[in-house]
C-alpha cells in the first residue's frame, strides 16, 4: 500500500514547475448524490450526499495515503463538493494542493453549459475561495473554453486573479494543442486536464506536447476502459500476471506512460481509494506495457 513514509522522487511531479504532488491523485467528483435520490445512478452530479460521513472519511483517508492532489470544481454538486473538501479537510495539510475548475453553468442536473464571461469567471474562483476557506486558490483550470468568448479573455481573467494572488496556478481542460499555445501566450500553463485513457487515447500528440513544455497532463476518467476490462483481455492478464487488479493494471499505464501524467482517479469507497493508491508501486514490464499499449477496445 502506498503512504505518505514510501513515496520515492519518482512517484512526484512539479506542478507549474515548482509546486511538488504525488503523481496519482484524487478526483471527488464522485463524492455526490448523483440523482440527488441517493441511487448513485448516472452522471448528474447535482447534489451533495445527504449523508456525508462516508464522503469525509474517503477525503481524510486520501490523505492519511498520502494523497497530495485532490480535483473538484465549482459545477460539482452546485459548489457543495468544495464545501465537502473544506469540512472534511480544513485547515488543510501544507503539501496538499487542490484543484478546481470554473467555467461551466449548471441550470439544470442534466445541463452542463460553457460560460467564459471573464466577470462570471473571476466570480466563480472569489465563490471558491469562500467555499474552500482559503486565500490562494492552488490550481484553477478553465472547464471548458466557451467559443462566445475569445480564449485570451477567459484565460486572462484567471491570469489577473493569479497576479492579484488569489490563484497560484492556472490550467485548462479537454482542449487542443493550439488552444493550449494560445493560452501560453496569455499565462503560465500548469496542467491539461483531458478524457483519456486505456481505451480512449484520442490526446495523444496533445500528451506528448504537455510533456515537451513541461505542462501537467491530468487524464479524467481514468478507469473509464471499458470493453479493455473484460476477462481475457490483455488488462486481464496482465492484472492476473501480477496478482493486482485491473483498476490497478489501467492506473500504472498511465503513470508509466510518462513522468508528468497525474491520474486522478474517484471512488466513494475507502478500499477502492487504497486499491488506486497502490497503483503507485505496480511495476509493469516492456512485454506488458507493450501488449497493454497496442490493446484497443474490440
Amino acid at each position: 500500500m502506498t503512504t505518505a513514509a514510501t513515496a520515492t522522487p519518482d512517484d512526484v511531479f512539479l506542478l507549474g514547475g515548482e509546486t511538488s504532488v504525488r503523481r496519482v491523485g484524487f478526483g471527488a467528483m464522485r463524492l455526490t448524490d448523483a440523482t440527488g435520490d441517493g441511487t448513485q445512478a448516472g452522471a448528474r452530479i447535482w447534489r451533495a450526499p445527504a449523508d456525508p460521513a462516508d464522503a469525509v472519511l474517503v477525503l481524510r483517508r486520501a490523505v492519511e495515503l498520502g494523497v497530495q492532489l485532490l480535483d473538484t470544481a465549482d459545477a460539482y454538486a452546485l459548489g457543495e463538493n468544495e464545501a465537502l473538501i473544506a469540512a472534511a479537510l480544513h485547515p488543510y495539510p501544507e503539501d496538499l494542493v487542490i484543484a478546481t475548475k470554473v467555467g461551466h453553468l449548471r441550470p439544470s442536473p442534466t445541463e452542463w453549459v460553457p460560460l467564459g464571461h471573464p466577470a462570471y469567471l473571476r466570480q466563480q474562483v472569489e465563490l471558491g475561495l469562500r467555499r474552500l476557506r482559503t486565500e490562494t486558490l492552488d490550481l484553477v483550470q478553465l472547464h471548458r473554453l466557451d467559443p462566445a468568448y475569445p480564449l485570451a479573455d477567459q484565460v486572462g481573467a484567471l491570469a489577473e486573479l493569479r497576479e492579484q494572488g488569489k490563484v497560484r496556478h492556472v490550467g485548462l481542460s479537454e482542449v487542443t494543442v493550439e488552444e493550449l499555445e494560445e493560452a501560453r501566450r496569455v499565462t503560465p500553463i500548469a496542467s491539461v486536464q483531458n478524457h483519456y485513457n486505456l481505451a480512449e487515447r484520442h490526446h495523444e500528440a496533445l500528451l506528448d506536447h504537455c510533456l515537451d513544455a513541461g505542462v501537467a497532463f491530468i487524464p479524467f476518467f481514468p478507469l473509464a476502459i471499458g470493453d479493455l476490462a473484460r476477462p481475457g483481455s490483455a488488462v486481464d492478464a496482465v492484472a492476473a500476471e501480477l496478482g493486482a487488479t485491473r483498476s490497478q493494471v489501467a492506473l500504472s499505464w498511465l503513470l508509466h506512460r510518462a513522468p508528468h501524467v497525474l491520474p486522478i482517479p474517484g471512488t466513494t469507497s475507502v478500499t477502492h481509494l487504497e486499491e488506486n493508491t497502490a497503483a503507485v508501486r505496480l511495476a509493469l514490464n516492456d512485454d506488458q506495457l507493450q501488449r497493454l499499449g497496442t490493446t484497443l477496445a474490440p
